[in-house]
């Protein structure tokens, strides 16, 4: 375009509008989350499971991230022990179920529970419902750890934790009819001692 005197004037672009600018509904979901976890931080605050109590300096900073401590029942294998749960949670809560695993420096010998931590607990993954709490997994826990009959680690402990992601819900469950925990290159060698296992349950392996 010719501005006075024939100087060619530049064109002035408007800017790129990128629509929509945050993802529908984003706002509604952060709200939705965040309303949910102030009501179930005060449930377990004033009504915990037997031998849990929220350790609430670790929610202090953030409302996302909580540590639940955790005594081992009387009468079981883990009378006395002490432990830590860590709950992650995602914008997406509780349509997304949390990330949890036992952190800290005494990790239960359980045949679901590898030593960083991790938990084969299908509630975490596949069989999450909204309807579930924090309170639903912490009893879930305690029950996992109170039926237990042998104290021992998963057959392919060391492979996994050198292996596996971080974050236990990378961890891709497949189910049998007799309990087997390992990773996915393990999965030939334990589907074999599958039927020599003598209690029923799961199994799970890792994605590769």
């Amino acid at each position: 375009m010719l501005g006075p005197r024939g100087v060619t004037r530049a064109r002035r672009l408007r800017p790129l509008r990128l629509w929509p600018r945050r993802p529908w509904g984003d706002g509604s979901i952060m709200a939705s989350m965040q309303k949910r976890l102030q009501k179930e931080l005060l449930a377990l605050q004033n009504d915990p499971p037997p031998g849990m109590t929220l350790n609430e300096k670790s929610v202090q900073n953030s409302i996302t991230q909580w540590i639940v401590d955790m005594e081992g029942a009387p009468g079981t294998l883990y009378e006395g022990e002490k432990f830590q749960l860590l709950f992650k949670f995602s914008s997406r809560y509780p349509f997304d179920s949390p990330q949890v695993m036992f952190t800290g420096e005494n990790i239960p010998v359980h045949p679901h529970v590898y030593s960083n931590g991790h938990i084969c607990l299908s509630i975490l993954t596949e069989d999450w419902s909204p309807a579930l709490s924090v309170q639903s997994v912490c009893l879930s826990i305690i029950s996992m750890l109170s039926s237990c009959k042998e104290k021992r680690r998963p057959p392919d402990n060391s492979f996994y934790v050198r292996t596996c992601n971080k974050n236990p819900k990378k961890t891709k469950w497949w189910y049998h009819a007799t309990l087997v925990c390992g990773s996915q290159s393990a999965r030939p060698w334990l589907e074999r001692k599958e039927h020599s296992v003598p209690f029923k349950g799961y199994s799970i392996f890792s994605k590769p």
